[in-house]
């Protein structure tokens, strides 16, 4: 399928993009991504660099917590507000950094479309050539178990970020988990929607810079400690 041949589906997408302190590469990465789709909503949670006004300057709208929630609650917002304010078919969730890429998010939305998905979810091990660390690929493929267990859903990647949502996908996520173990209460509220879904492989693209914003081996720890006895 060619965007060229089936533009409503990019008019009918909106991403939500968790916004915090970003001022490096906010700017870079809003007009990059509108090349592909025109519309996004930044959610700016408390930043104090101007990471706000730099991606209205680009081109996107933008929704601002007066202080920090963290990226569960950025979501959350960002989630009601496109809810309330649009009538989008379909809601992508997209880092803020640069690791994202739009031709994979633009992959996952033609799979949702074409194969009437209520969701698709972004896998970096679906592939070999993925970067992450001996270390990271063991917390997060745990943490992929861990979900396994919980939900029945036989993942790979468990806390990408890349996530294509259906519009009816959409109204039944409810985020109270402000902090990163939003990750996992997300995949568990897709599982109880019963729609049907898929992993995509999609490429996180490491830089210095992603990585020096990136969650931390231990809070992946935590996550998942919190998964498997919480």
């Amino acid at each position: 399928m060619s965007m060229t041949e089936y533009p409503h589906l990019v008019r009918n997408t909106w991403l939500v993009v968790p916004l915090y302190n970003e001022a490096t590469v906010i700017h870079d990465v809003i007009a990059h991504t509108l090349e592909t789709f025109p519309n996004i909503l930044c959610v700016d949670d408390g930043s104090s660099d101007g990471s706000a006004s730099l991606a209205h300057a680009a081109g996107a709208e933008v929704a601002q917590h007066p202080i920090n929630l963290g990226q569960g609650a950025a979501l959350q917002t960002g989630f009601d507000w496109v809810l309330t304010y649009t009538d989008a078919k379909y809601v992508i969730t997209f880092d803020a950094d640069g690791q994202h890429r739009t031709s994979d998010a633009l992959r996952m939305v033609e799979r949702a479309e074409d194969e009437d998905l209520g969701f698709v979810l972004g896998s970096r091990f679906l592939s070999e050539t993925h970067q992450a660390g001996t270390l990271k690929k063991f917390v997060l493929r745990t943490a992929a178990r861990a979900t396994k267990m919980r939900t029945g859903m036989d993942m790979t990647d468990a806390h990408n970020g890349l996530r294509v949502l259906r519009r009816d996908a959409l109204e039944q996520i409810r985020l109270r988990q402000n902090r990163m173990a939003h990750a996992s209460e997300i995949v568990h509220q897709l599982a109880a929607t019963g729609l049907p879904w898929a992993e995509e492989s999609v490429t996180i693209d490491y830089t210095d810079y992603s990585r020096s914003k990136g969650q931390s081996l231990l809070n992946g720890v935590n996550i998942v400690t919190e998964m498997l006895f919480g």
